[in-house]
């Protein structure tokens, strides 16, 4: 059963995160799948890329990664000075960034 995120982390306690994401079906993330012959290289920058613009736009520092063929591991340290300085409209355009790739235009009226 699934848990509420203030459930499962406590950045008081510890800022410091190991996350892990596996791939299922012997499905390969990267590198040649054995099976196929097939190459699956190409998504190494892929991932770091996208690891690196999630990191930009939201408080999360990167410590380490490891991208294997078929998962990847993440250190990630919780910027929670950062994060308690931001505004609310600093994080609606930081969600906006997320789903749109670009940052947000406000208009002042």
């Amino acid at each position: 059963m699934t848990l509420p995120r203030g459930q499962l982390i406590c950045p008081e306690s510890t800022p410091y995160y190991h996350v892990i994401s596996r791939c299922v079906r012997r499905a390969f993330l990267c590198g040649i799948d054995h099976y196929t012959q097939q190459s699956y290289e190409h998504r190494k920058p892929w991932v770091l890329d996208k690891i690196k613009q999630l990191a930009s736009i939201f408080t999360i520092d990167i410590c380490a990664y490891a991208i294997m063929s078929n998962h990847y591991h993440l250190i990630l340290h919780i910027n929670l000075l950062e994060n308690r300085n931001l505004s609310d409209s600093e994080v609606a355009a930081r969600w906006q960034q997320r789903i749109t790739g670009q940052p947000p235009l406000f208009v002042n009226v």
